[in-house]
């Protein structure tokens, strides 16, 4: 793959040999940044488990600190006194069975989180098609099937986000943007690799962080010692 002028001049900021200490790699993220809009910081963790069996799944939701910077488009599913609570906290689009028709039929999908009230899941079922594939599916591990749906709401909005592995058994997670400083990112970095280390399966065997890659947007990966969680024990009848 070409990279341009300025990739290559971020590039060499970077030593891609190296294992930087969590401040100093987020440090050299935002220097490498250099688009024009600000760019997202992204967390890249490989994990030592085998995502095809089904005792080491690694899956979850954390609200990060400092949020992620990103506005958050929320699309509830309720009814009843649920439809003016989660209006309420904050949600662009609430509904029930002509909302998933909506979705089904018109290819609506101007939100970024879906969230469900238990007794919706027969209706969001139908949708599994579409929403599955784009990981907006309400799970109750990420807290997205719940009959407090007023507070989901206002978790999303606060920066709630959810983690899963994908089939190379990597996690991938934005933590805010490059103009959060270190600081901040530092403290959405711990939030989001804690919560990741607490999921750890009791079935998982040997490293469990096996790397983890932090990079902006446009610009080149940065690896992040882990050292510290390497022999993390794992979560009781996880």
């Amino acid at each position: 793959m070409k990279h341009g002028k300025k990739y290559i001049e971020s590039a060499g900021l970077v030593d891609r040999a190296k294992l930087y200490d969590t401040a100093e790699a987020l440090d050299l993220c935002i220097k490498s940044a250099k688009a024009k809009f600000d760019e997202t910081v992204e967390m890249h963790i490989r994990l030592g488990v085998d995502s095809r069996h089904a005792d080491q799944q690694v899956r979850g939701a954390v609200v990060l600190p400092n949020g992620t910077g990103k506005k958050v488009r929320v699309c509830v599913f309720a009814k009843g006194d649920n439809i003016k609570a989660a209006e309420d906290a904050g949600a662009e689009v609430v509904g029930g069975e002509e909302l998933m028709h909506r979705i089904q039929n018109e290819g609506f999908m101007d939100f970024d989180v879906v969230i469900a009230s238990p007794d919706m899941m027969g209706i969001v079922g139908r949708l599994g098609k579409v929403l599955g594939p784009r990981g907006l599916m309400p799970n109750p591990k990420a807290g997205t099937v719940t009959p407090d749906v007023a507070r989901a709401v206002q978790e999303a909005k606060a920066g709630k986000i959810e983690y899963r592995l994908d089939k190379t058994n990597i996690i991938h997670c934005p933590i805010g943007k490059v103009s959060f400083g270190v600081e901040k990112l530092t403290e959405n970095f711990e939030t989001l690799i804690s919560a990741v280390v607490k999921a750890k399966p009791a079935a998982a065997k040997g490293q469990y962080i096996k790397s983890c890659v932090i990079a902006p947007t446009m610009g080149p990966g940065v690896k992040v010692n882990t050292a510290k969680y390497a022999n993390v024990a794992p979560v009781e009848n996880a």
